[in-house]
């Protein structure tokens, strides 16, 4: 009997109850041929892998992590609850040291679910890995995490939620913003004043291929892990830079997915996006899988893999190549530039953050604005005044982990306070005390 050589553990949950619509990428059938190609292969048998059920992310789970408007039951479906209590399922395997590493093959996805959360965007209502994480840090207590995003969408609703976070450092290599939605992912986002340079975005060009990607790998991602030093590393692992997916424009294979993660060497993958239902998750799943449990997966390749044709051209990589030093120096001068954005704010207690926020999916246009108050001895509280175009507007109040004394007291006096005459709804996030709250 074919026998792991790391124990791992798989969480499989398909969602066939829920899609947007019968025809859109993100549908029920799109982990079909994945769950059929996992038991061809016979995973099931592999001494070491673990079958998983998944449980249900609770109502708290998702108010540790979002402002839902109006609230979590209104807006959250209970296949989102199963797909982040797959997650958390994962995690907790892993943390019960019943396995060496945890794969969650789960949908719907959720790296483009932001902090406030007005409905869908990107095909994603709540952020899965964020979920999970901050349930792992709930109840095992700090850790110190690194979340690689290797879909081919940038990962804006991660990105967002651990802006000013440095115990989280973010990594995203994906599609140029400039040429795929949702437009964003630039390497000048570079995280919040408590966190600058702990948001790293790497924007490759169109048609990037195996080559480039494993380039970034070993050249960039690798070397920053290395300084950074996490407890956990969790691969958001998104697989439509795939040569055959039908949304996007890049030239990465299964074989590449796979190299890709044992190299990364994740503790916890979660499954992002991948809309070739047939052409590529099967593969790259399998591929994922054999990586993680330490298998031979060199035999793993699609039925038209021409690697002739997905060379990447020399142009492609020289870019590559300059791109990755440009990020490396920025990562090396992070405090330098930390401190260069302070004096810009010419003596001013917070650094502001306005944005425009479109929900694709369902046409909602947010506008929103956060502040981070720069404190000396922690985080700093942040506020968030958000208006949607459907008439809710809100205001939001999160105290951050390492709160200090004062900054939870004014998270507290500005919930009080805010006047509620002028709001549709009033929330306040707790993360030191584990509470929320809403008037």
């Amino acid at each position: 009997m074919l026998k792991a050589k790391n124990r791992l553990g798989l969480v499989f949950f398909p969602a066939f109850d829920w899609a947007i619509s019968p025809t859109h990428p993100e549908r029920e059938e799109r982990l079909l041929y994945t769950q059929d190609q996992v038991f061809e292969e016979g995973i099931a048998d592999v001494e070491g892998i673990k079958f998983i059920n998944p449980g249900l992310a609770t109502e708290k789970d998702v108010q540790r992590v979002h402002f839902c408007v109006p609230d979590v039951t209104s807006r959250v479906t209970e296949s989102h609850l199963i797909s982040a209590g797959g997650a958390i399922k994962a995690a907790e395997a892993l943390m019960e040291k019943e396995v060496d590493k945890a794969f969650a093959i789960v949908r719907p996805p959720g790296h483009h679910a932001q902090r406030v959360v007005f409905g869908d965007r990107g095909f994603c209502i709540i952020n899965i890995e964020a979920v999970m994480l901050e349930n792992i840090r709930q109840r095992y207590g700090h850790r110190r995490i690194s979340i690689v995003d290797t879909d081919c969408h940038h990962g804006d609703g991660t990105q967002d939620i651990y802006w000013n976070d440095r115990d989280t450092l973010y990594i995203s290599f994906h599609q140029d913003g400039r040429t795929l939605y949702p437009g964003t992912g630039f390497i000048d986002e570079f995280g919040g004043p408590a966190a600058m340079g702990y948001n790293i975005n790497i924007p490759l060009p169109p048609e990037t291929g195996e080559e480039g990607f494993l380039y970034v790998l070993d050249n960039l991602v690798m070397p920053i892990l290395e300084e950074y030093k996490p407890d956990i590393i969790i691969n958001s692992a998104g697989q439509d830079n795939h040569y055959t997916d039908p949304i996007t424009n890049m030239n990465f294979t299964a074989q590449g997915y796979a190299k890709l993660n044992h190299r990364l060497n994740p503790d916890i993958a979660v499954l992002e996006g991948g809309y070739s239902i047939e052409g590529a998750l099967p593969y790259v799943n399998l591929g994922i899988i054999l990586a993680m449990a330490g298998l031979d997966y060199s035999h793993v390749k699609e039925p038209d893999y021409d690697p002739g044709k997905l060379k990447q051209s020399p142009r492609t990589t020289e870019y590559i190549k300059k791109l990755c030093e440009t990020i490396y120096q920025r990562w090396r001068k992070k405090e330098d530039i930390a401190r260069e954005a302070l004096k810009t704010l010419n003596g001013r207690g917070y650094m502001a953050r306005i944005r425009n926020i479109y929900y694709d999916t369902d046409g909602i246009m947010e506008e929103q604005t956060q502040k981070f108050k720069i404190c000396p001895r922690c985080s700093g509280l942040n506020t968030i005044h958000s208006r949607s175009d459907r008439g809710y507007e809100i205001f939001a109040v999160s105290i951050p982990r390492d709160a200090c004394p004062d900054c939870i007291d004014e998270g507290y006096k500005a919930y009080k306070e805010t006047p509620k005459g002028k709001y549709f709804r009033i929330y306040l996030q707790d993360r030191v005390n584990d509470a929320y709250m809403s008037q």
